[in-house]
């Protein structure tokens, strides 16, 4: 399974970042180029342990709807959600904070895995996994200029 790794190094207070992470209104302005929408579950504010989101989005050309559960929650250090329901196999997204020198690092690792056997397999390597880490450090920038912009 292809496993995507970033790190974000944020000049902000690990509460706020945590929070930004998780948050509904956050994720639908950092992708604003898939027109993404909470469509269901948890459609705003910040999402906890056990609740779902179900978003829509314009992917490769097609509408596509994926369902995630917050699967595991310590607030302020780290955070999972789960495919419930959507286009991938499967998918894990873990998001890990620590605070350090007045900063806050963020790590993201997401872990996934296409339908379709060898093709599914042949597509991740081939186009989706730099699909999604684009959209990951999208996502990231939004949230580290919304953290700095409330406490820079």
């Amino acid at each position: 399974m292809p496993k995507i790794e970033l790190t974000t190094i944020i000049n902000a207070p690990i509460e706020t970042c945590f929070d930004l992470a998780r948050s509904i209104d956050v994720h639908i302005e950092s992708t604003k180029q898939t027109g993404e929408q909470a469509v269901a579950g948890r459609t705003s504010g910040l999402i906890e342990l056990g609740e779902t989101v179900t978003w829509r989005a314009k992917h490769f050309g097609m509408w596509q709807t994926l369902t995630s559960e917050i699967t595991d929650f310590d607030k302020p250090n780290f955070f999972a959600d789960e495919l419930v329901k959507g286009a991938f196999k499967s998918f894990r997204h873990e998001h890990y904070f620590l605070a350090r020198n007045g900063q806050t690092l963020m790590k993201d690792v997401f872990i996934f895995e296409s339908p379709y056997g060898i093709l599914g397999r042949l597509f991740n390597r081939m186009v989706l996994t730099k699909y999604m880490t684009s959209l990951l450090i999208k996502r990231n920038g939004v949230i580290k200029a919304a953290a700095e912009g409330v406490n820079g």
